[in-house]
């Protein structure tokens, strides 16, 4: 097993560096956060850092990286404290990934990518049609992280579209019945295959195989 240092490491070139240590991390949740400005226009950008807080409140948050350069989704979370999360699936994800280019302010990534928007009544900030799973967000909270100079982002969910089927009857959601897709490292795309879900850990007990629908 190769062994890299703390000396290696920071040897390496940048951009292998960067693709190696976004590797360890393994599969990711792939997901377009949509945005729009005080103008209205809409923004579109791929993040993989969206990660769960808490069910009561509902509470999600992703990692944007530092203001060095201009941050669309950013300053539009800033102003407008909406934004939505569209997960990626088979069907867009080559579009999804070239959101990530550096369009100019004016440029818009659902014109530039071919997605599609979408919007719920009394809410200006886009969703992206094609995404079978959804939700928009309030900000809540913008948390500094002075290591390595970047943001937490932390917004509570208020309105939820996804496919029916999906929804199981004890809550869980089926994202791979929606075609979804994960990243690992930059810029490599997955599909999933369950092996199964798992009963309640208990101490005295040994965890077994449950349906899909949550039955023990």
């Amino acid at each position: 097993m190769q062994h890299i240092n703390n000396h290696t490491l920071k040897a390496y070139p940048s951009r292998y560096r960067a693709q190696l240590i976004n590797s360890l991390s393994g599969f990711k949740s792939a997901n377009l956060i949509g945005t729009v400005d005080k103008q209205g226009s809409s923004n579109l950008a791929i993040f993989s850092s969206v990660v769960h807080l808490g069910a009561a409140p509902p509470l999600v948050g992703f990692i944007i990286r530092p203001d060095s350069v201009d941050r669309h989704t950013l300053e539009n979370i800033q102003i407008t404290e909406q934004y939505t999360i569209n997960q990626v699936n088979q069907d867009i994800w080559q579009a999804a990934h070239q959101t990530s280019a550096r369009y100019l302010r004016d440029e818009c990534e659902f014109e530039k990518t071919g997605l599609t928007k979408e919007f719920i009544e009394g809410v200006k900030v886009p969703f992206v049609k094609e995404s079978n799973l959804k939700y928009l967000l309030t900000l809540q909270e913008i948390v500094p992280i002075k290591a390595n100079n970047t943001l937490f982002v932390i917004g509570e969910i208020t309105d939820i579209l996804c496919q029916e089927h999906a929804i199981k009857d004890d809550g869980y959601i089926d994202i791979e019945s929606l075609s979804t897709v994960s990243l690992s490292g930059l810029d490599s795309y997955h599909t999933t295959q369950r092996l199964s879900r798992l009963s309640y850990a208990k101490p005295e007990s040994t965890p077994h195989l449950i349906s899909i629908d949550g039955v023990e």
